[in-house]
């Protein structure tokens, strides 16, 4: 609470008038504006930086001798969910590798199960310590195409925007819905004319591009390519570089930060699991990354924190320097962004001050209402010998139209394995109806068995890939059965399975336990032939109905560029 009382102590300490609460002595302090580098104190009174570039005493004092001081990291679009942990493990895990605020979209989980998702992370942002911000969740569904747990209106929406954990309107996926002008998009849109609207505009260009920014969207994560982010960049819009377990645009959008647009440029996470995080970091990773990659040291820096901030509307954070929140990292290398210690809000982040934290109940633990399948409920009928194939690409979450000729026995269409065309099915689980929607895929690699997924983006129905029938209607039952999570089946038996009770989407378990348990999954799927890096969340992207091209719900096949339902065949 800030009071009178307060301000008196933070000039008292600012003016050295009173030892600091807290000094870090003798550190090399990285300026995100010059890029220079300074050895210096840094006072801090409560949870702002009270001195910067002077001496001070104080009544808990850091060595710094040796580390660098850089601004607190701010992952500018994520979705927790996506970390398999709830977000007080999201937390723990990653805090320490410098993230001390986080904007995150509880789409995932609002999908599911509506407003009572929004309230859970409302509960769970007011008790992390890091800064965890929520954006409200706009595409609920995000397409007419799939089936979801719940459906949110622009009414539903407005009781949480005063909550002071909210930032604005989340990434607005449904894009045609703009384009249009469609009722119910406008009624979302309206009310956050005068505050933060999240982008999501893949491939958008020209004209359609122009449209959307006349909605007042701001900001984009799906930049794929350098010449798209230039015009967007040209037309207003602050572009996110993504790097996450399967979006990975770091390296294609690298050469476009610079010294011209680190301050309209930022940094994100958006999926990201644990064993990722874990084998090479987090926003920490991006950082030593893109400086390996040749960017300007202290732009990357900046495009971490002080850009972030002002895109998001952080005026108190993003920079080292009085009256600023005391989000600050302490590394090693700067070239190397190696975390030593982390300070979040004046806390000194030790594992003991995650012990301090008020528990957040769990939701969702009986979200799993799919009826039991077989084998007969994946079969494709027999027809012309060339389908429309699902064709994805390691690295990406944008699809291809493959058309490809698909063999049958009997009547019925069956995978090939030597062309590397597995069947793809969703799965209702919502209790809404029983849909089940069929299609082939390329590029998974697959050549026994089946993989299924709860995590199914956006609607978060059972998303299930194989080459056998047996295999798939095994590995969708036991899904059912654990009330979410991931399975991996061959041989009509499980072969690894690793359960997400909340919500289908979240483990209850900590991040560590995660971490071990994706690694059998991983070896499991690969004892299938599967060459992706990332199986089980790009199974989960199969099923997202706002990314070009060909796409995959309980509905059926559809093409995304028209919105039109493709025959299965």
């Amino acid at each position: 609470m800030i009071d009178k009382a307060f301000l008196k102590r933070a000039i008292a300490q600012g003016r050295a008038a009173e030892p600091a609460d807290l000094v870090i002595k003798n550190v090399g302090l990285l300026d995100v504006v010059s890029g220079g580098v300074t050895t210096t104190d840094i006072a801090v009174c409560g949870d702002r930086i009270v001195g910067t570039y002077e001496t001070y005493s104080g009544q808990r004092e850091i060595d710094g001798a040796g580390l660098f001081a850089v601004p607190g990291f701010i992952d500018t679009h994520l979705h927790v969910e996506s970390s398999l942990v709830t977000p007080a493990e999201f937390d723990r895990c990653v805090l320490p590798h410098g993230v001390t605020t986080a904007i995150c979209d509880p789409h995932e989980i609002a999908n599911v199960l509506g407003v009572e998702g929004i309230r859970y992370f409302l509960a769970s942002a007011e008790a992390t310590i890091m800064d965890l911000r929520v954006q409200l969740s706009s595409c609920v569904p995000s397409s007419s195409q799939e089936t979801s747990g719940a459906c949110l209106l622009g009414a539903d929406l407005l009781p949480f925007r005063a909550h002071p954990k909210v930032i604005g309107l989340a990434e607005f996926m449904n894009f045609p819905g703009v384009l249009s002008a469609d009722e119910d998009v406008l009624d979302k849109l309206l009310p956050f004319q005068d505050g933060h609207i999240d982008g999501h505009a893949p491939l958008l260009r020209g004209h359609d591009l122009n449209g959307y920014l006349a909605a007042r969207i701001a900001t984009d994560h799906e930049t794929t390519t350098a010449d798209e982010a230039r015009e967007k960049l040209r037309k207003g819009m602050i572009v996110l570089i993504r790097e996450g377990s399967v979006s990975k645009d770091m390296h294609a959008l690298a050469e476009v930060l610079d010294e011209n647009t680190s301050s309209f440029m930022c940094l994100c996470t958006d999926d990201r699991n644990p064993l990722d995080i874990a084998e090479q970091g987090h926003l920490d990773y991006m950082i030593r990354t893109l400086i390996a990659l040749g960017r300007p040291l202290h732009h990357v820096y900046r495009a971490a924190s002080w850009s972030a901030a002002r895109a998001f509307g952080l005026r108190d954070r993003g920079i080292i320097a009085p009256g600023r929140r005391a989000d600050i990292v302490l590394v090693d290398d700067l070239a190397a962004c190696s975390v030593r210690t982390v300070i979040s809000a004046g806390r000194v982040v030790e594992p003991a001050i995650f012990e301090t934290r008020p528990t957040v109940e769990p939701v969702g633990l009986d979200s799993m209402k799919a009826e039991r399948v077989t084998a007969a409920d994946f079969e494709i009928a027999g027809g012309a010998a060339e389908l429309p194939v699902i064709g994805v690409e390691a690295g990406l979450i944008i699809t291809q139209n493959r058309p490809m000729a698909v063999p049958s026995r009997g009547n019925v269409r069956v995978a090939d394995t030597a062309a590397d065309i597995a069947k793809v099915a969703v799965v209702a689980r919502h209790g809404i109806n029983r849909n089940i929607g069929r299609a082939f895929v390329n590029g998974f690699g697959l050549q026994r068995g089946a993989i299924a997924s709860s995590v199914a983006h956006d609607a978060h129905n059972i998303c299930v890939i194989g080459v056998d029938d047996g295999d798939m209607a095994v590995a969708v039952n036991r899904l059912i059965e654990m009330e979410g999570g991931f399975v991996v089946a061959s041989g009509g038996e499980v072969l690894a399975e690793f359960a997400l009770p909340l919500a289908g989407l979240m483990s209850l378990g900590s991040f560590e336990s995660v971490r071990a348990g994706l690694v059998p999954l991983r070896a499991a799927a690969r004892s299938l032939g599967c060459t992706l890096e990332e199986p089980f969340l790009q199974v989960a992207f199969l099923a997202l109905p706002v990314i070009p091209h060909l796409k995959i719900t309980d509905f059926g096949l559809f093409d995304v560029d028209s919105f039109s339902l493709v025959a299965d065949g």
